[in-house]
């Protein structure tokens, strides 16, 4: 096991990897910004490295900074949490070349599954349903016009290496198609610096379920089974639940099982997250986050399993110890992320918190790196904690939800708590009927 790890993000996910870490007796490094000099991982970190300024790019992103960081303090291994570098494929080889172990997947694994095109191809050879749609990287609008006629419209141009709905554009009819590939390109273009897209048939009614795993070095891999991410507004998730109310038991065994046996055959390692389309009693792979999930909690608090102290044995060389018959799911959870924004506009509501006041009683976690006098910092993303409940069923989870969130107290900022209450409110939400555009018709109604 490492003697020390350093943790290669900020906020909440920084805190939640540093308390993993407590709980092996492992020693941690935080590296910060000059703009989270006073953050709580900051403070509650064994050793801590300032390796920038406010601006990303020149400190969480700044590998250079990141691994004299490492070396100078004598750690042995990096978190690199979610977000930042956790996906960089280059990030991962450059710390492994360097004597450190990187808390992750392989830098190969990363970089094909990475490429929403080389990520379909690998899957669907390894038996993983797909939405039907092009082969791979359409290479002009005459064999896009080819494959929309023959998949049907709606389809959907989205960008190979994309994300958050960034080069993602829909084509109602064949009259749209020009312009959506053409927007979806430049879109590709100037957000990820590559102008690749393909083509999937636009899914009218889908649900969003993705399905947490962990493999090991010495070739067992498991799943955590669902969470329904479906709760989405412009591709960004705001509520989670484990398990998906659209799900039976046998129809999570059944794609468990499949995904599984994929990435067995792959030889993955660490954690990773298969997300899939879902209408009509079928799942589609749509794409595959090679790093912890931001909402894993809901998964934790249904399988009693820390993924974080998973990810670390792993990284350590450690087998997983226990085969899927021995996971067990207890209960229904929920996750609401709190973002500082405004509730109805959703602009970023940076600032000074005044007071804060976490919710509690029996199921109920929240992470957060917040506290009284913390400023919420302009330059990173504006989710500032998750508030997560645990109960013997979906009924009693909402029920606890809606009682925390009324504890929740947050002033100084603006924040989305208020949505979540009418989100948990509504009838609809409460039958579990909803699909991944329920959210944007749920607020553009203003509600």
């Amino acid at each position: 096991m490492f003697s020390k790890i350093l943790i290669a993000n900020r906020g909440e996910i920084a805190l939640r990897v540093l308390r993993a870490c407590r709980e092996l007796g492992i020693r941690t490094v935080a590296v910060h910004s000059t703009a989270d000099a006073d953050a709580m991982h900051v403070r509650l970190a064994d050793e801590a490295v300032c390796i920038g300024p406010p601006a990303a790019r020149e400190s969480y992103l700044n590998v250079a900074a990141i691994l004299s960081a490492a070396t100078i303090t004598g750690a042995e291994a990096i978190h690199p949490g979610y977000g930042f570098l956790s996906e960089n494929a280059d990030f991962a080889e450059t710390v492994e070349a360097h004597g450190l172990v990187f808390i992750g997947p392989t830098a190969e694994h990363i970089r094909t599954m990475g490429d929403k095109i080389s990520a379909k191809t690998t899957m669907e050879a390894l038996g993983v349903p797909l939405v039907p749609g092009s082969d791979g990287e359409l290479t002009s609008i005459e064999e896009a016009y080819e494959v929309a006629d023959r998949v049907g419209y709606p389809v959907l141009i989205k960008a190979a290496a994309g994300g958050g709905g960034r080069g993602m554009k829909v084509a109602e009819t064949k009259a749209d198609l020009a312009e959506a590939w053409s927007v979806a390109r430049t879109e590709s273009l100037a957000a990820f610096g590559n102008d690749a897209v393909y083509l999937e048939k636009y899914l009218d009614r889908p649900r969003h379920i993705e399905l947490q795993i962990l493999g090991d070095m010495h070739g067992n891999v498991v799943h955590f089974g669902e969470r329904d991410c479906s709760l989405q507004r412009r591709h960004q998730k705001l509520l989670e639940e484990a398990g998906s109310p659209a799900l039976t038991t046998e129809q999570r065994d059944e794609i468990g099982a499949t995904a599984t046996a994929a990435l067995s055959k792959m030889g993955y390692r660490n954690a990773g997250t298969l997300e899939f389309l879902y209408q009509d009693g079928q799942f589609c792979f749509i794409e595959m986050n090679t790093r912890l999930q931001v909402e894993h909690p809901v998964t934790e608090m249904v399988c009693d399993v820390d993924l974080v102290r998973e990810q670390i044995r792993i990284a350590a060389g450690e087998s997983l110890g226990y085969t899927q018959k021995d996971i067990t799911f207890s209960g229904h959870a929920i996750e609401c992320r709190i973002n500082a924004e405004d509730p109805d506009t959703f602009i970023p509501s940076p600032g000074t918190v005044t007071v804060y006041h976490p919710p509690g009683g029996l199921g109920v976690r929240i992470d957060s790196a917040v506290y009284a006098g913390y400023r919420v910092p302009p330059y990173y993303d504006s989710m500032i904690a998750k508030l997560i409940v645990h109960a013997p069923t979906r009924e009693a989870a909402i029920a606890r939800m809606s009682r925390a969130l009324d504890e929740l107290v947050i002033e100084g900022v603006k924040t989305v708590a208020p949505l979540h209450r009418r989100i948990l409110a509504d009838p609809e939400f409460r039958k579990g009927d909803y699909t991944i555009h329920w959210l944007e018709n749920f607020t553009a109604r203003g509600k």
